[in-house]
């Protein structure tokens, strides 16, 4: 198989001397985007509470939506005839879109997402019929309809939906399940993986890029295989997935016996993680690209994202900001950080103001492109470290 992405490209061009931390730039048929950075979740071709103008207001690169939510409401047929979701949600800018498998895995409509990343055990996904070699089976939040997923229907759907950037079918583990089950579904994603490969094969047409997924639960040796396979495999770039262990030392513990055995010049995407202590984590164990509904879900319920907050937040909803004049973050660079104070923002919330929620969502985004492009400056400029005390006071 000889895929070689003729319209993509990942070029590195700084790597940090005292970590893996590195400098990127990915090329993509609707864009380059500087490494490392954060792809914000558009779940439902849409980001929630703000517009693709106001994303590209605050600073903006590249963001994502999902493959299982799209393919129930309204259909790939249909995406793909409004032109795909670039037109179809007025983003021009590089975009993801995941395979489907983790909300398949994880989903009812949320019941299972915790435990596959390792924070609750033992929840049943009522929604999950049937997992077989072929793909699986599952039944419709959305009207109950039986509905059938496979590596080549994930592949179809996502061609369809158009994305630059796409993510292999696999199956996510839950936390409470064996070494034994794990490395059964780990070799089975494996297979998938391939499968997903010969279709993307069958239609690739320049305008898309496969990234493989390292899966193997909190196992050193099934993530070093896995990463390995991966790596022999024509994929464009790497993400690592799946159930990521029940304490922030497993998840780093995941990440570090994966990475170390990944293709060393793809993309690396960590799939489902950003708050900003890991952001500073990871980008030196090598993570190029980060997504989390952390910022704009946080806004929903009256959370700022905050430079040199210990925790990292504040909320607005406490009482002690009620008669607080100040803005939210005067370097932040966009309206929604600078222009109302906490005051205002507290009574939106207190009045049950859709408004609130735009105005946090709005400077959370900003907030985190702007960590972002403070990331890359530091790696560049050898201190990461300080700056990480900047963001993260003790």
């Amino acid at each position: 198989m000889a895929l070689n992405y003729p319209n993509f490209s990942f070029d590195i061009h700084h790597q940090d001397e005292k970590s893996g931390a590195r400098l990127g730039t990915l090329k993509t048929p609707h864009g380059s985007i500087e490494t490392p950075n954060y792809i914000f979740c558009g779940t439902k071709a849409a980001i929630k509470a703000l517009s693709p103008a106001q994303m590209v207001e605050a600073k903006t690169d590249i963001i994502l939506s999902n493959t299982y939510h799209l393919m129930l409401q309204p259909g790939a047929d249909l995406i793909e005839k409004m032109g795909g979701l670039h037109k179809f949600m007025g983003w021009d800018g590089p975009m993801l879109t995941d395979s489907g498998g983790f909300q398949v895995f994880s989903l009812g409509e949320g019941t299972m997402a915790n435990e596959i990343k390792g924070k609750n055990k033992g929840h049943e996904n009522k929604n999950l019929m049937k997992i077989t070699e072929e793909g699986c089976v599952f039944k419709s939040y959305v009207d109950g309809s039986k509905i059938k997923l496979t590596p080549e229907s994930s592949m179809e759907i996502q061609r369809k939906l158009g994305a630059d950037l796409l993510m292999q079918f696999d199956e996510c583990t839950p936390y409470h399940v064996d070494k034994e089950y794990t490395a059964r579904s780990m070799e089975m994603s494996i297979r998938w993986g391939d499968r997903c490969l010969v279709e993307f094969e069958r239609h690739d047409n320049g305008a898309q890029g496969l990234y493989g997924i390292v899966q193997g639960g909190v196992y050193s040796d099934l993530r070093r295989y896995s990463a390995e396979v991966i790596k022999d495999r024509p994929f464009f770039g790497t993400a690592v997935g799946g159930c990521l262990g029940g304490s922030e030392e497993e998840m780093e513990l995941v990440v570090a016996e994966s990475l170390p055995y990944a293709h060393p010049d793809r993309p690396v995407h960590f799939l489902g993680i950003g708050q900003i202590k890991d952001v500073f984590k990871f980008v030196r164990m090598g993570v190029d690209t980060f997504d989390c509904v952390i910022p704009t879900r946080l806004a929903r319920h009256g959370t700022a994202l905050m430079k040199g907050q210990k925790g990292e937040t504040i909320n607005l909803t406490n009482a002690k900001y009620r008669e607080d004049k100040t803005p939210l973050d005067e370097a932040n660079g966009v309206a929604a950080s600078t222009e109302y104070s906490k005051a205002y923002i507290h009574h939106l919330f207190k009045a049950g103001e859709i408004l609130g929620m735009q105005i946090l969502a709005q400077h959370n985004v900003a907030t985190i492109n702007r960590l972002m492009r403070e990331v890359r400056a530091a790696i560049k400029a050898g201190e990461l470290d300080q700056l990480e005390k900047e963001w993260l006071p003790s």
